[in-house]
């Protein structure tokens, strides 16, 4: 089995918990428009697009809106988003997941990130983690969402690490697949149930070792 040479992370869920300002702002958009949205109804935004996010809370409210109006409502969600993560740190890195980008660079193992966000650099350089990346993919330079590998194509590419070399670390069932169109081996964050496909299932980055990428 070819040798790890690279790991790419997702963002939310995986190095920092964005995901309760999603959730909060989506809750909030669908309380405004009339419908409720659970956490359970969440699961199904993880890891994909505003837009397509968009496209699903709609769905769940049982709403058909014009395009324009669906652009407004999502830069409406986006603005809530953006003043919560404005209020971030570094205390809002998950545990493990500095340590372990700290392990992957002594260890001379590329690091990348691989995330939908458009709002990526505003969080990095926030919680401060913007120096730990060799190369960084988010949603201003990709076009496809996720299960599409488009991000982790050209994270690879960028590095200059081949996709059989490369592992990616995901918390969401889009991203393993994403993962897998593109070749490479895969680490779920969370548990095995949501993300049976992975080659490995870790509940955070504190279970993971540098030794642990043998097991790939």
């Amino acid at each position: 089995m070819a040798s790890i040479q690279a790991c790419l992370f997702d963002l939310d869920g995986v190095l920092v918990d964005t995901a309760k300002y999603h959730y909060l702002a989506w809750r909030r958009l669908a309380e405004e428009l009339g419908f409720g949205f659970t956490e359970q109804d969440n699961e199904r935004l993880k890891g994909v697009s505003r837009t397509a996010s968009l496209e699903i809370l709609l769905e769940i409210g049982g709403l058909q809106l014009d395009e324009e109006t669906k652009q407004q409502l999502a830069e409406r969600k986006n603005t809530w988003y953006v003043e919560s993560i404005s209020r971030m740190d570094e205390s809002e890195i998950l545990p493990g997941a500095l340590d372990f980008l700290k392990a992957c660079r002594s260890k001379g193992i590329k690091v990348a990130l691989g995330s939908a966000s458009k709002n990526a650099m505003l969080i990095l350089n926030n919680t401060g983690l913007t120096p730990y990346f060799d190369a960084i993919i988010d949603g201003t330079k990709t076009s496809a969402a996720k299960p599409d590998p488009e991000v982790f194509v050209l994270g690879s590419e960028e590095v200059g690490v081949p996709p059989e070399n490369c592992v990616v670390f995901e918390d969401a069932e889009a991203g393993i697949e994403a993962a897998i169109r593109a070749g490479m081996r895969s680490v779920g964050i969370g548990s095995p149930e949501n993300l049976s496909r992975a080659n490995l299932v870790v509940p955070s980055l504190q279970q993971m070792t540098i030794d642990r990428l043998g097991e790939l």
